[in-house]
Formats: C-alpha cells, structure tokens, sequence
C-alpha cells in the first residue's frame, strides 16, 4: 500500500500536462481503494456552473490507476480497455471525491470500480466500471 504523497509524486510523473491542469489531489488511500479530491472550478464547468462529464471521466480514469499504483506498490504500464460511466445527477458548488476501487488485479487485465460524489455532501453523482490491460 502506498501513502497519498506517493500518489500526488506519480500524478506529475506519469499523466499528460492536459491531465494535471485537473487539479486532482489525492485525498485517501486505503488497503481496497485510492481517492482523488478533483476541485470545483470555471475551467471544469459547464453552463450553470456543473461539473463537465468529460472532467468527471478522465478523472475516473486517473484515479483507477492510483488505484493499481496502490495495489501494486508501483506504477506499472497500464491502458483503458473498456469504461461504463453512468451519471446520476449534476454536481456544481462544490469539489468531487473520486473513489476507485480495485475489483480484481490479475497478470494481465484488472477491474475496478468508481464513485465520483460530491465532498461536501457526500452524494453519487457519477459511477463507473473499468478494465484495464496491464502491460
């Protein structure tokens, strides 16, 4: 298990400059999951100040693989192979929470799971399901 500022050193090591103008900050880290605080902010938004879902899913993805830095003890080569995001409702005024949970890691693809919530309220506004092919 790896520790939050071992997460924030590998989201400027290992993502795209596009990627880290998200803000994304790890929040958490626990023995199943790695959680990812994305900030409210006008570049993110959307008419009437909600959160754009292109932001919620690239955060999705972002924090799944913190997730498997977490359960690997480091960064391993990874790609997205499959992501199902549902959308629950609108979040604005407030950051999210981007909880990824790894479901199961194997040589050769791993799945997980995701819950963006609001980190005020603590409300699902966004959900995903993921496989990854580690490389």
């Amino acid at each position: 298990m790896t520790d939050t500022r071992t997460l924030d050193a590998a989201l400027a090591e290992y993502f795209a400059p596009w990627v880290q103008e998200l803000g994304l900050r790890a929040e958490a880290v626990d023995a199943e999951s790695a959680t990812l605080r994305l900030p409210q902010g006008d570049r993110l938004s959307r008419v009437g100040g909600m959160l754009c879902g292109q932001a919620m899913m690239a955060a999705a993805d972002t924090a799944m693989v913190m997730a498997l830095i977490n359960q690997f003890g480091e960064f391993r080569p990874c790609t997205t192979v499959q992501m199902n995001t549902t959308f629950l409702k609108p979040l604005s005024g407030q950051d999210a929470l981007v909880q990824a949970k790894i479901v199961r890691a194997g040589k050769s693809l791993a799945f997980g799971e995701i819950d963006i919530r609001g980190a005020q309220d603590g409300k699902s506004v966004c959900r995903a399901s993921v496989t990854y092919a580690l490389l």
